[in-house]
């Protein structure tokens, strides 16, 4: 903060000042806060770069202050221009090298880099000083150099940053879509990122949340599978999140469990729902009858098929239907017609 103060003093000084911060993110609420009201007054002007989601990690107030830009990851073709820069440019590259690069090369670093020009830059570089001069002092760097140099793709995925979120969520929207390649790719992902964590939530939660009724077995398998790939870790553990992965992507699909839950806890919080019915109430200790309490209860398992018509809910909820069968799977279809059967007693 002391330097920022400094700053600002030079600021009031000389009229303005430019400041570029890198990893702006970085920044506490209190220096954030410092730095507000002298980009009000336009005394500073603010050029931030950060890798992280500004809508996550930046004041709102300075935001609302600035002009986002998103830098997105180069092509192929630009690392590819960009490396050729480097490889001619005799101030700043390595120009003063003689150096032969074969296009395969070129197109590997280009490739292998993801985009991410300073991974390309850093393999291209070791190639450059690691590679064995010929007799006339040439460098050759050809396809082998080149796959020596970056053996494993630049693999852009802060498990804080938006790369991540963005991953788990299409992840989850692959296989709640049934598209099972999809969900490999971006399990394929996940995996490279060594996220076993967020895989085995992920997948527990789709296994209730998407699947659900429909095949509530496949819970009970996906958990399973994840106990295994935590047991056996990396890279064994692929194996039983794969076939988990399959299951999940290809079965029928149901929400209804959990959207039924939703709407009663919206009424919880935001309706008039009454008294619990005097006859569900607990009545274990003394004195629970002169209260009124457990009074009139039915014992179901007293009954036959272990049902009595009886009222539950409390009396402004008494009509309630929370819960909405869907028919996508065999299970939830049975169950349905048991629902319907206790609905439409007379």
């Amino acid at each position: 903060k002391k330097d920022m103060e400094i700053a600002v003093e030079e600021a009031k000084m000389f009229g303005s000042l430019v400041i570029i911060l890198d990893e702006v993110h970085r920044l506490d609420k209190a220096k954030q806060d410092f730095l507000l009201p002298h980009l009000e007054s336009n005394l500073i002007t603010l050029i931030g770069c950060t890798t992280s989601n500004p809508y996550h990690s930046i004041n709102p107030a300075i935001r609302s202050r600035v002009h986002l830009f998103e830098l997105n990851k180069l092509s192929v073709t630009e690392v590819q221009e960009a490396l050729t820069r480097a490889i001619n440019d005799k101030d700043e590259g390595l120009g003063n090298m003689k150096i032969k690069i074969t296009d395969e090369a070129l197109e590997h670093f280009a490739n292998a880099s993801g985009g991410d020009l300073r991974a390309a830059l850093n393999g291209l570089e070791l190639a450059a000083f690691s590679t064995k001069k010929s007799a006339d002092d040439t460098i050759v760097i050809d396809l082998s150099v080149a796959e020596v140099c970056m053996q494993k793709k630049s693999f852009n995925h802060d498990n804080g940053g938006d790369a991540h979120y963005d991953v788990l969520s299409a992840f989850q929207k692959s296989i709640r879509g049934s598209d099972v390649n999809a969900a490999l790719h971006y399990l394929a992902r996940l995996i490279e990122a060594g996220d076993l964590d967020s895989i085995a939530r992920r997948m527990t939660v789709i296994a209730y949340e998407d699947i659900g009724l429909a095949n509530p077995s496949a819970g009970m398998r996906t958990l399973a599978a994840i106990e295994a790939a935590e047991r056996v870790g990396f890279p064994e553990a692929r194996i039983p999140l794969s076939v988990a992965l399959v299951e999940l992507c290809l079965s029928p699909k149901s929400n209804s469990a959990y959207k039924a839950l939703d709407q009663a806890i919206y009424d919880v919080r935001n309706s008039d729902i009454g008294d619990i019915p005097p006859h569900l109430k607990d009545s274990h200790y003394y004195g629970a009858s002169k209260l009124g309490r457990g009074i009139g209860y039915k014992y179901p398992h007293d009954y036959p098929g272990a049902w009595v018509k009886q009222d539950y809910l409390p009396e402004p909820l008494k009509n309630k239907k929370y819960y909405q069968p869907v028919e996508t799977g065999k299970f939830e279809r049975a169950l349905k017609q048991i629902y319907d059967q206790i609905n439409n007693y007379e």
